[in-house]
């Protein structure tokens, strides 16, 4: 019998290596046998059946959804919340969304890589996303489009028998695993107003956040600026990762809405909240459509976390793209400086130069400077033609 390596069938099947010699350790591959540190697997086997592609199963237990999201804590005390919590998969998928969130994204990824054909679906879908969202920003694109492609399967696996709650937890993965990418909603979604009331108390502030992004994508502004202010005022406690990412959607709304006194108190708010645990994530993941608000405040005063955040930016937009852009059409600019795609994103909205310039904290010249170099690398000539290669 022919055999062939760890290396090549993590090749064969799309998946790591470790992946393939954790499916070998469980017995899930016939046939392979270990040599060595290693193992021989033979050349015709078949990937092992993965569970979500099975009949989709009642057993979840609600308490390993996204603990770490799903956690109140007071900030600076995200490790101390983590290392309380009991040894096993749910401490692991917390610590996992903590590397997540604060910009450490292979060792994200090779955390939540463990758990993706995980029995408990809470844990399976929590891997997921982590591990899709994780990838983005790591290159693995391949990776991250199969990690979220298994969130939206288990979305359509779901009939009018399965339980509301689960089904509730479907949707929630299911329109986070889009909205963000700005894709379009997968179908089969039940309406907003059903779901969220059975989701726990951090999942369902951080699926609001979800919405009120959904709705700025389609324009209405205050509408969502509606629901995050509402969401704010009623958290019965601090959930930091979905207060984070509210108030950044709140940024999003107010510099829209050309209000940037208040989006920058947002943009401060969600700082204040980070900054103690060193959550920076969001700051990098939004950085575009935040209207040049991270160089007008956290350039200025917390130089170095900038660069950090700006890194973060660099990688997740480069993954971002390469999905976004093969699936809406919408040709994202990829080749411009953070500082051109800020200074352009608002250009595009029609702000002057001068008015950029005083947002920014750069003078009207180095506007024009950045603006013409962004006219330069896109292949256009003037301003008006800008908005279709921003961020909406």
């Amino acid at each position: 019998m022919d055999y062939i390596t760890v290396k090549q069938a993590a090749e064969q099947w799309n998946v790591s290596e470790r992946l393939v010699q954790k499916y070998c350790a469980q017995g899930r591959v016939e046939g392979a046998r270990k040599f060595g540190v290693s193992w021989e697997i033979p050349a015709g086997a078949q990937k092992p059946v993965d569970p979500r592609k099975e009949k989709l199963e009642q057993n979840i237990c609600y308490e390993d959804l996204m603990p770490l999201m799903n956690t109140p804590f007071v900030p600076g005390h995200c490790m101390e919340t983590i290392e309380k919590m009991e040894a096993g998969p749910r401490k692991q998928i917390a610590l996992a969304e903590y590397h997540y969130f604060s910009g450490q994204a292979e060792q994200a990824a090779q955390e939540s890589e463990l758990y993706l054909t995980s029995q408990d679906m809470a844990l399976r879908l929590s891997a997921c996303l982590i591990y899709g969202y994780a990838n983005l920003s790591i290159g693995q694109i391949h990776r991250a489009r199969y990690a979220l492609s298994q969130v939206q399967h288990t979305l359509a696996c779901a009939d009018a028998h399965t339980a509301p709650q689960l089904r509730a937890v479907q949707a929630f993965f299911a329109t986070a695993a889009a909205v963000l990418l700005h894709l379009p909603l997968p179908e089969g979604l039940p309406p907003t107003k059903d779901f969220l009331p059975l989701l726990a108390p951090g999942l369902r502030a951080f699926a609001l956040y979800v919405q009120a992004h959904y709705i700025y994508l389609q324009g209405e502004y205050a509408k969502s600026l509606g629901i995050v202010e509402a969401t704010l005022a009623m958290q019965p406690m601090v959930f930091p990762i979905p207060t984070i990412y509210l108030h950044l959607v709140a940024v999003m709304d107010y510099m829209s809405l050309r209000q940037s006194d208040k989006a920058q108190e947002h943009l401060l708010a969600a700082w204040e909240m980070a900054r103690p645990d060193d959550l920076i994530e969001g700051f990098g993941e939004h950085h575009g459509l935040l209207g040049g608000m991270l160089e007008a405040v956290l350039k200025k005063d917390w130089p170095e976390d900038f660069k950090r955040v700006i890194a973060i930016t660099y990688r997740f937009s480069a993954g971002w793209r390469k999905i976004h852009n093969p699936i809406t059409g919408h040709d994202v600019a990829d080749n411009l400086t953070t500082t051109e795609f800020a200074a352009a994103m608002l250009a595009a909205r029609g702000w002057t130069n001068q008015e950029i310039g005083e947002h920014m904290n750069i003078s009207p010249h180095t506007v024009k400077r950045h603006i013409s170099m962004a006219l330069q690398k896109l292949n256009i000539r003037h301003r008006q033609d800008l908005k279709k290669y921003m961020l909406q």
